[in-house]
Order: C-alpha cells, then structure tokens, then sequence
C-alpha cells in the first residue's frame, strides 16, 4: 500500500501499487498534478499524476516504486458474505481490518456529482482518509478499492474486475475520458417546486439552476441562476442524473435542447459543446 499526501491542499489518502512506477488512488484524494506518495516501509517519493476521472474518482500517479510487489487481482468478483481484508491509513500508521462483503451493485456520487454504480460494500471499518486504499481476499488479492466512507467506517469500494483494469491501464496512458457538462448547480424537482412555490411561482417538476459556471456552456446559451428546466431533447427532467443520462447520450457535435421555464415564461434553449465537451467540474 500507498499512501497519497495531497500537495496545494489539506488532507491524504491512500493508494495502491498496480504496476512498476504505478499507484492507483482516488480523483477525490488528489489537489494539482503532483503528489507526495509515502510507501509502507517509509519512503517518500513525489508522483506525478498520469490522468484523474473526476467523475468515476479514479486516478493513476506515476511515481517511483521500486522494487515493491504489485498487488495481485483477483480472479473472481467479491460476492455477498466474502472475507475480506481492507487496508487504510491511520494517525500511526497502515491499518487493516476484517469483515464481510455485505452488498454488491451498490451506488454513490462521485465528486464530479455523477452516480457511481457497481460497488462493493464491506464491514472492514477504516480511518477517515483510508479512500484509495486495497480491499483483499483472503490470499491478499485485490478486490476492490476502497473509496466512498459510509456513516460508521464502512467502505463502498469499486470492484477490481475487467472493466477497473481498463480503466486504470487507459488513466496510466493520459487517456482521460471526456464527457460533456452543461456547467450549472441543480436543485432536483420536489425543492425546486418548493423554492417556486416560496417565491409566489407556479410550481413545476423540473430541475432549478442555482448556480451557472463562468465560461460554461450553460451561459453561452443564456441559462441564468433560477432557471427552471423541464425537458432536455424531449426528456423530462426531475433530477441532476436525468440531465446526466442525456448528455451521455449526446452525439458528435449534437446540439442539447432545452425546455425552459423563467419566471412563467417558457423559452427553447439550445446548447452547444466544444470538442472536450465544454465546462468544468461540477454538479452538471
């Protein structure tokens, strides 16, 4: 095990390492491009970050490793009732604790605000800043990483199968994946009925903008903060994950059309998105 220590910020977490001069960590762990990454036996080594997923908060570091082993993968996926071991961090030093697989296909929300599905969650209780971190089997191999903290210590963690290793192989290449982001802050449809109705507005189902980026595609088209929207190419919006499953499913160069409710006033507003997919991170 890793640990990752957040250079421009407060706070670390932990990581892994999955290949010669490789650490896998969590996107939410890091603060810039590069990374101080103290290993188990004491070493300290600066890193380098060779690409983050924001929203699948997913990063791989490139960074001296020595002649340290890389953590074997399991050869099957963690079912309900596995042992397991999770490794984390504490004030003294690497942790480990025991417990059970206690759910799989699990879902949380990244830091990029997008839902994150498929983890696995365990009984093994760890230290705040342990994110980053290995669960093992009983043979020390890599089931998961361990990433989102539940309310007692618990981990969701995602699961260490094929479709992780692509990840992290593409990630240790540069290769980061690109969606697009409309660049605005949401309140889902029941508060915003609520904000409207405060207001003396008729209430709507919808998803209130309450905050629009600088520079965002949101305002090249002309969204404002209190903005309404209620369809987006023909889907209804009731929460920020409705907006999302559209924007996925945007094509090349497709325009993003949207049925907006400003004040009473119903306005058709179209967006369009550079070739990066335009706007920065956050919650759409």
């Amino acid at each position: 095990m890793a640990e990752a220590g957040r250079t421009g910020g407060f706070g670390r977490g932990a990581g892994v390492v999955v290949g010669s001069g490789l650490v896998v960590t969590n996107a939410h762990n890091l603060r810039g491009s590069q990374v101080t990454v103290t290993f188990a036996d004491g070493r300290q080594e600066t890193g380098t970050v060779a690409g983050a997923d924001i929203d699948g908060d997913l990063a791989v570091i490139q960074v001296p490793t020595s002649d340290i082993e890389p953590l074997a993968w399991a050869d099957a996926p963690a079912e309900v009732g596995t042992p397991v071991f999770a490794v984390g961090g504490s004030p003294f030093g690497p942790r480990v604790t025991f417990g059970l697989v206690s759910a799989v296909g699990q879902a949380f929300r990244g830091p990029g605000g997008r839902l994150v599905g498929g983890s696995l969650e365990h009984t093994a209780p760890l230290h705040r800043g342990s994110s980053g971190g290995p669960v093992v089997d009983t043979s020390g191999r890599l089931l998961g990483i361990n990433t989102n903290r539940l309310g007692d210590g618990f981990y969701l963690a995602l699961p260490a199968g094929q479709e992780l290793r692509t990840r992290v192989d593409r990630l240790a290449q540069g290769d980061v994946p690109a969606r697009r982001r409309l660049g605005v802050a949401l309140v889902p449809s029941p508060a915003a009925r609520h904000l409207r109705k405060a207001v003396g507005l008729p209430e709507r189902d919808g998803v209130l903008v309450r905050a629009v980026e600088e520079g965002s595609p949101a305002e090249a088209s002309g969204l404002r903060e209190g903005d309404l929207l209620t369809s987006a190419n023909g889907r209804d919006l009731r929460t920020p994950d409705d907006l999302f499953a559209v924007l996925d499913s945007l094509g090349d160069d497709e325009v993003l059309s949207l049925q907006v409710l400003r004040g009473v006033e119903e306005l058709d507003v179209a967006v369009r998105f550079d070739a990066n997919g335009g706007g920065e991170h956050g919650a759409a």
